[in-house]
């Protein structure tokens, strides 16, 4: 297997295969960013004197071929290759002879793959703010378009008072703003530059890594050359972490979903075809969609513990164990997107029953209502929440809730029913 630390002596075909694992699959992911971060390492050799003006330009030609070969497909490792690392060098290699041995100045498979898997989730965070963001405006459109519409709100599973539709969008809504922070702060974890700490210990060569850092985009480098090696690990950590807090957000929503849908309760509908039916019962309408990604929120909530398990216990510097963050990290990204889109795609198709209301079981949800109109005419709370108790157990307790709205029921303070405070919520988003 060709490999950039062969020294004249091979390994077994068993041990080839168990060390490389998933690599060249997951490596293809990193390619582009492989070649991206070879650019700017290249510029800065040229930079110190290390490459020759006219090796920069056969390099820089080379790469950019490799990076169209990536764009369009046709890029692959090879049979025989060990890493994403190794097939970029050896493909040098091949067209310009010599020159392509000298790229690997100056750094490590070390700091590559810490510089790839930082880019690639760099922008992996972009595509998932994105993707955020626009959940977050159909959920507050679906708050707005619906806010006069009532809806129980529920404590311990029983009917407990009156909720609204605008409510309840809303409040996944600026869940998300909380989320978003949280991947903002992962991000700038991530956007710090670990080129030139080669293996874990710098190097002789007089690298210029504020060059690189400028050239890549990075805020900063990791200045510390063994800090940066101890980022292996953490900075994955921290994008799992923020991953966890938008999967729990969404594996809320989709559970407060499949209650919905119930025809126990039948607060939300969704056309057929977006629902699964039933073998032998054909009745059924199944809400297949939100306990995939209800499931598929507890595999990304589990992310971050995985990986904590994985890098405990290690001193610093390099272990081979890293390696396995891939495995653990990348498909989770993956279903992040498939999460966010899907739920995006189905709140596109929600439609709401505006006619809750009209079954005399979700009366009682207005005790409190009545209560408080019992106290603005003047009788003490405790006296007036004892009469109205007593009804219910008496079963006369009456309130008039049919065609009610939203706004009938007089909540006027911030985040109420009647101030859900959209434009507010808003605001904040457009901060992070």
């Amino acid at each position: 297997m060709a490999t950039l630390w062969n020294k004249g002596t091979s390994t077994t075909s068993a041990v080839d295969a168990f060390t490389v694992g998933n690599d060249r699959i997951l490596d293809q992911k990193l390619a582009k960013y492989d070649v991206l971060g070879s650019k700017a390492h290249i510029a800065m050799l040229e930079s110190i004197g290390l490459l020759g003006k006219d090796e920069l330009q056969k390099l820089n030609a080379g790469l950019d071929n490799i990076a169209a070969s990536i764009d369009n497909g046709t890029f692959k490792l090879e049979d025989d290759v060990e890493d994403i690392h190794s097939q970029v060098e050896l493909l040098l290699t091949k067209e310009l002879g010599e020159i392509g041995k000298k790229i690997h100045s100056g750094r490590s498979r070390n700091d590559q793959v810490l510089l790839d898997i930082r880019l690639f989730l760099r922008d992996e965070l972009n595509s998932v703010r994105s993707e955020v963001k626009e959940l977050f405006s159909t959920l507050q459109a679906l708050s707005e378009q619906h806010k006069e519409v009532l809806l129980p709100g529920y404590t311990h599973g029983q009917i407990a008072m009156p909720s609204s539709f605008g409510l309840w969008f809303g409040a996944y809504a600026e869940a998300l703003v909380d989320d978003l922070s949280i991947l903002n702060a992962a991000r700038k974890v991530i956007n710090r530059n670990p080129l030139g700490s080669a293996a874990g210990y710098g190097s002789s060569f007089p690298l210029d890594r504020e060059m690189t850092t400028r050239l890549l985009g990075f805020d900063s480098p990791v200045y510390n050359s063994i800090a940066a090696q101890l980022g292996r690990g953490k900075s994955e950590r921290c994008v799992a972490s923020a991953l966890g807090g938008i999967a729990l957000t969404l594996n809320k929503f989709a559970a407060d979903c499949c209650m919905y849908m119930s025809p126990n309760y039948g607060f939300i509908h969704f056309p057929d075809s977006l629902t699964t039916g039933s073998s032998i019962m054909p009745h059924k309408k199944n809400p297949d969609v939100w306990e995939l990604v209800r499931a598929r929120c507890n595999r990304i909530l589990a992310c971050e513990n995985e990986i904590s398990l994985l890098c405990s216990n290690l001193p610093h510097g390099y272990h081979r164990d890293y390696q396995i963050l891939k495995d653990i990290l990348f498909p989770v990204l993956e279903m992040t997107h498939e999460c966010l889109d899907i739920t995006l795609y189905m709140l596109q198709n929600i439609e709401v029953n505006t006619s809750i209301l009209d079954n005399p079981l979700y009366e009682q949800m207005f005790t409190v209502e009545e209560v408080n109109r019992r106290v603005l005419d003047g009788i003490p709370f405790r006296e007036a929440y004892r009469q109205v108790g007593k009804e219910v157990n008496e079963g006369t307790f009456k309130y008039d809730c049919k065609g009610l709205k939203a706004s009938d029921l007089g909540h006027s303070h911030i985040g109420s029913l009647g101030n859900l405070c959209n434009k507010e919520i808003a605001e904040l988003m457009e901060d992070e």
